[in-house]
């Protein structure tokens, strides 16, 4: 069973930057589109981003140009490079695939305020 681990979430001020990472547990980006989702604090899930086998990248309009998914396969790593970060990113930060195939992990939670 593939463990999906996020990290690299905290606490940073509007404009400020994160980089989040999600480490895999098997070799998974080969068959997978996969993708960065978030949660925020009474709202459902939503993909953020996506990254997909050829490497081409797909974000949710509200984050273009800000975030920025890439991958590392021999790692087994994909990361969201965010940006200009705004009060309404503030959520617990999630990846799996696209569509969701693995298990969720624990989640990183970004808080942006000042």
């Amino acid at each position: 069973q593939v463990q999906l681990v996020e990290s690299g979430g905290g606490l940073v001020q509007p404009g400020g930057s994160l980089r989040l990472s999600c480490a895999a547990s098997g070799s998974i980006f080969s068959s997978n589109v996969m993708g960065w989702y978030r949660q925020a604090p009474g709202k459902g899930r939503e993909l953020v981003a996506n990254i997909r086998i050829g490497g081409s990248t797909g974000y949710l309009d509200s984050v273009k140009g800000r975030f920025t998914i890439s991958r590392d396969s021999a790692k087994n790593t994909v990361y969201l490079q965010m940006n200009s970060l705004k009060p309404e990113d503030t959520a617990v930060y999630y990846c799996n695939a696209v569509p969701i195939a693995f298990d969720w992990g624990q989640g990183t939670q970004v808080t942006v305020s000042s």
